[in-house]
């Protein structure tokens, strides 16, 4: 029913006027096609049905984070320094919150070193590491990724997040503690309008510290190269949202006493579950922004399917073997998806069937780096062989044989015969030869795969 609406809507937004706007309506135009490609994927469920799976990953996970995190927090002894920003994240549960902070502050507190050894530790850890994953995941599906990181980088990256970034944070808290504790400091806040500045920005350097760690986190967490200004963008946007939605969910907990009544010590579950369901759903919303600020030609189409034609499909496939050849001739830097992408003004997932089919046939190889490289010498590849690989059936392919018509088969040997004559004997090194070389893209796309 909301079909020719969105459409008119659509049409409205992306119209061929909107470009000869002044320049404030025309911003207020590019902030609506914002909000509305953000709600839009709210509403057809592709951020909340990821949001529903992290809050089940959270529960089953949140204790080996804990126990990790804030062990290592112990053995420096300043673990109880966090516990304000625990009690800060819990704090629109209300008294439920604090009741779950001392809970969690006194499992720390119980968390033994022999508890933290052998299989015990190494359960926590692939808990950790798994959890990570599955963030990971999410991110990388609001970012279009479709290759997560290698197990070696998981290894790694993850566990030095969780293992260094808890001293980070508690050695931020406590410099920022020492300033305010200098005693010129404190003369110079006592001389207004100095002083009220100051306490102005005192009370917001928490939502100022959530609005950083959002932007961490959407710089880091996606397997591609995020800008820094993309990630701003969206930790801000994070962090307003969850401020903003703090403090409703607190008024909804204050009025919620029937609730609480209803379900005894069962609310205080039901209530953190809500909570955390909204964070993830504030998280992922953030990444959304990030991710339409970073690529706004994705704002339009969103999530629906982004298809082309065989004749596409074919040119999409000469002009990949074509820009990988020319790097390899040229001894260039060679390219990545999101590179190719960028010069044939083209989604990256229209592309990614095509690059797939291009491996299967053994003719282009991708880096874990997603660094695009030819298998063969270009003067040994057939252009014919090319178009094949996106033509006729591969190994990955599921039908592969297929029971046409006699009368289709027919017509389908013929067209391959003839598409076989115009290629024959032609060489991908032929036509990097024939090609002009300012073909190829001639810079690379901010997207972390592509380092």
């Amino acid at each position: 029913m909301f079909g020719p609406l969105t459409e008119e809507l659509e049409n409205l937004l992306w119209g061929r006027g909107v470009e000869k706007l002044p320049v404030i309506p025309r911003l207020a135009v590019i902030l609506v096609r914002f909000i509305y490609a953000v709600i839009r994927d709210v509403i057809a469920g592709n951020l909340t049905l990821r949001a529903m799976g992290l809050v089940y990953v959270t529960i089953l996970s949140v204790v080996p984070v804990i126990a990790i995190s804030f062990s290592v927090l112990k053995a420096f002894g300043f673990h109880r320094k966090l516990e304000p920003l625990l009690y800060n994240f819990l704090l629109p549960l209300g008294a439920k919150g604090e009741q779950l902070t001392a809970q969690v502050m006194g499992f720390v507190d119980n968390v033994k070193g022999d508890v933290l050894a052998g299989v015990g530790l190494a359960v926590l850890f692939f808990t950790v590491i798994s959890m990570a994953q599955r963030i990971e995941a999410s991110f990388n599906f609001v970012w279009r990724v479709d290759r997560p990181r290698s197990l070696a980088r998981r290894m790694s990256e993850y566990l030095s997040v969780v293992l260094v970034g808890p001293v980070v944070m508690v050695t931020a808290l406590a410099l920022i503690t020492r300033i305010k504790s200098i005693a010129l400091i404190r003369e110079i806040t006592d001389i207004e309008p100095i002083g009220a500045t100051f306490t102005f920005g005192a009370q917001l350097t928490p939502y100022l510290l959530v609005s950083l760690a959002f932007t961490f986190v959407y710089w880091f967490v996606p397997n591609t190269r995020v800008r820094l200004s993309a990630a701003v963008v969206g930790g801000l946007s994070g962090g307003i949202m969850w401020s903003a939605t703090g403090a409703l969910f607190a008024t909804f907990v204050v009025g919620a006493t029937r609730t609480a009544d209803i379900y005894a010590t069962f609310a205080i579950i039901i209530i953190a579950l809500i909570w955390i369901y909204l964070c993830w759903l504030i998280l992922l919303i953030g990444a959304q922004v990030a991710f339409y600020f970073q690529n706004p030609e994705y704002l339009r189409p969103g999530y629906r399917q982004v298809s082309i034609g065989s004749r596409q499909r074919e040119q999409l496939a000469l002009s990949l073997m074509l820009m990988v050849a020319r790097a390899f001739h040229d001894s260039g830097k060679h390219p990545t998806v999101a590179m190719v992408a960028s010069r044939l003004g083209m989604p990256n997932l229209v592309m990614v069937p095509v690059l797939n089919r291009l491996e299967a046939a053994n003719l282009i190889a991708r880096t874990s780096k997603d660094r695009l490289l030819p298998t063969r010498d270009p003067a040994q590849v057939l252009l014919k062989d090319i178009v094949s690989a996106v033509r006729e059936p591969q190994a990955t392919d599921m039908f592969s044989e297929v029971r046409w018509p006699d009368a289709i088969d027919k017509i389908g040997r013929q067209v391959q015969s003839a598409m076989d004559d115009t290629l024959a004997n032609q060489s991908l090194e032929d036509l990097l030869q024939t090609a002009p070389a300012d073909n190829q893209p001639v810079a690379e796309p901010q997207n972390k795969e592509s380092s």
